[in-house]
């Protein structure tokens, strides 16, 4: 009963997780669009497959402790070793596992290009604020500000 439990809880989160890097895909296309109301959908789509993911997580390691296991690899190795299912719950850990790096990746990705187009915006709004002039250089090398007042000659 237990191995079907916890095989039942990695086979479902596989498929959340598969679910979660397609939408953390299609995040990383609306980004590079600039496409916000797609952005919020995706969000709200998001949320429950990781509340899922989390909630499967806390329900595994429940299990593992209350037949007194670590809840780390170690644990899930002892549980093999005891129940029948225990290889296959072993093999769907490490499916589960690689999604999981696949989608911390995939979110990395996304925000490094989150922070990038905040730095583009925010060079771009001070731009239209009068309050930041681009930096440009001048004959030496150094930076330049267009509102100082300079030499042609510098120029």
């Amino acid at each position: 009963m237990h191995d079907t439990n916890l095989l039942q809880l990695f086979t479902d989160d596989i498929g959340h997780a598969q679910r979660l890097l397609e939408l953390m895909d299609e995040e990383f296309q609306a980004l590079g669009e600039r496409d916000l109301a797609r952005l919020e959908q995706l969000l709200a789509d998001k949320q429950p497959l990781l509340a899922q993911l989390d909630q499967h997580a806390r329900q595994r390691s429940q299990l593992l402790t209350s037949l007194q296991l670590s809840t780390d690899r170690t644990g899930l190795q002892q549980f093999a070793e005891r129940f029948a299912l225990g290889q296959e719950v072993l093999e769907r850990s490490d499916e589960l596992g690689e999604l999981l790096e696949r989608c911390k990746e995939a979110n990395e990705r996304n925000g490094r290009l989150i922070r990038a187009n905040r730095a583009s915006v925010g060079s771009m709004l001070g731009i239209l604020r009068s309050g930041d002039t681009p930096s440009l250089y001048d004959s030496r090398g150094a930076t330049a500000r267009i509102g100082q007042q300079r030499p042609l000659s510098q120029a």
